[in-house]
């Protein structure tokens, strides 16, 4: 696969020229100060492409093109705002790009409640507790309803058995203060959030009341709705991806859960199924993150990539580990539910060109001091990368292709 790396443009403290020296051939990336919903121009997408070939690499995928809320719960200038997005597709592809991962997700992309869990190697990583987000939802968002509904809390079979996530979080409230709660913001809504669906930034003053807002607009809106939704948005915009070979690979709900009231439809097996035959254009197809996945019990990560890797366009190759109690963490690459070693089989033998990247990594030997992106370490994904690098040599030469190291002379 192509070995691809998720960079955040030229003001990104990680160097193309740094990417280029460990073996990253392709970039993944986006116009990030382009507003939220407006046309991305010819020469703003040409600018930065030209800048990403100076340094001898591609701008390989998108991520993201962003899909506007009202899109997705189907406000009044939806219609609108597709059409700009057809007009951003068709200027992406007039500059050669022709992949873009996007995600349907209501308000909240990925969500995490810490950014640096310590691991038993005293490196860190990100982390879902179960019990901190429903105290978030309850006693920090005051959700109407949230209390109701984490009573009614079920873990999937075989794990969590016996807990009760709304009495621990009823006890995790005895012990928080405003800076912990300011903390527990920042964690899911700021740091996270503002990278990647620019609903938010760390100059809003009241990101809770925004937070709400943005929920009001799904009122109403079940899975059957935002269904509905998607499928009107890929119908409009297949033509176009037909006309521009233009692959729209939709990114799985992280982690794969109902939350805050909001529906979820990329979060199983048979969420996959529905959209995919819902709109069988070979333009609509799945960014396969195995890290989404994996956080979900009841995902057979392998089983589910035999089956859909001929409509994959792209591949996040991470894994999560679910603890006894429900809660998940970022895995080895090695490690956890996903099994990438035989994932790189699968999808080496579907198309040996197909785009991958690494996606999350540790915080580790002095990352934790970079200011970078929750998730999007250099060292810690470097040293996913050289894991990764070493399955696919493995790999490659168990299904007799020819493997050269990137950025290596090949003998």
């Amino acid at each position: 696969m192509e070995r691809t790396w998720r960079w955040f443009g030229k003001n990104d403290k990680i160097t193309l020229a740094m990417l280029k020296e460990i073996g990253v051939e392709g970039i993944v990336t986006a116009l990030h100060d382009v507003p939220l919903g407006e046309v991305w121009t010819r020469e703003k997408i040409r600018d930065l492409n030209e800048y990403i070939k100076s340094f001898g690499l591609r701008w390989s995928v998108v991520e993201s093109l962003p899909v506007t809320e009202t899109i997705k719960y189907g406000g009044p200038d939806r219609d609108e705002q597709i059409e700009r997005y057809k007009i951003s597709l068709r200027n992406l592809a007039a500059e050669g790009i022709h992949c873009i991962c996007y995600n349907f997700m209501p308000v909240l992309d990925w969500a995490r409640t810490d950014l640096m869990h310590l691991n038993p190697n005293g490196a860190s990583n990100l982390y879902f507790n179960y019990a901190e987000f429903a105290y978030f939802d309850i006693y920090i968002l005051k959700r109407e309803g949230a209390r109701e509904e984490w009573a009614k809390f079920k873990f999937p079979e075989g794990i969590g058995e016996g807990r009760n996530v709304l009495g621990e979080c009823d006890e995790l409230a005895k012990t928080m203060n405003p800076e912990k709660d300011h903390q527990l913001v920042e964690n899911i809504v700021i740091k996270t959030q503002g990278f990647v669906s620019g609903n938010f930034s760390e100059n809003d003053k009241e990101p809770i009341e925004k937070f709400r807002k943005l929920l009001d607009l799904y009122k109403g809106i079940d899975k059957a709705q935002l269904r509905a939704n998607m499928k009107y948005f890929l119908e409009a915009i297949m033509p176009v991806c037909e006309e521009c070979d233009m692959n729209m690979c939709v990114h799985p709900d992280d982690p794969p859960i109902e939350v805050l009231g909001l529906p979820r439809i990329v979060r199983t097996e048979e969420d996959i199924q529905w959209f995919l035959n819902a709109v069988p254009n070979k333009h609509n197809g799945l960014t396969f993150c195995a890290g989404s996945l994996s956080a979900g019990a009841y995902n057979n990560v392998v089983e589910m990539a035999k089956e859909f890797a001929p409509r994959t366009h792209f591949v996040h190759l991470r894994s999560c580990h679910i603890f006894p109690n429900g809660d998940f963490t970022e895995a080895s690459h090695l490690g956890g539910r996903a099994d990438i070693i035989e994932l790189a089989r699968i999808f080496e033998k579907e198309n040996p060109k197909l785009p991958m990247r690494v996606d999350h990594g540790m915080a580790m030997l002095g990352d934790e001091t970079k200011n970078y992106n929750a998730g999007y370490s250099f060292l810690g994904r470097m040293f996913a990368l050289g894991q990764v690098e070493g399955i696919l040599a493995t790999v490659d030469r168990e299904l007799g292709i020819k493997y050269v190291q990137p950025g290596f002379f090949d003998e």
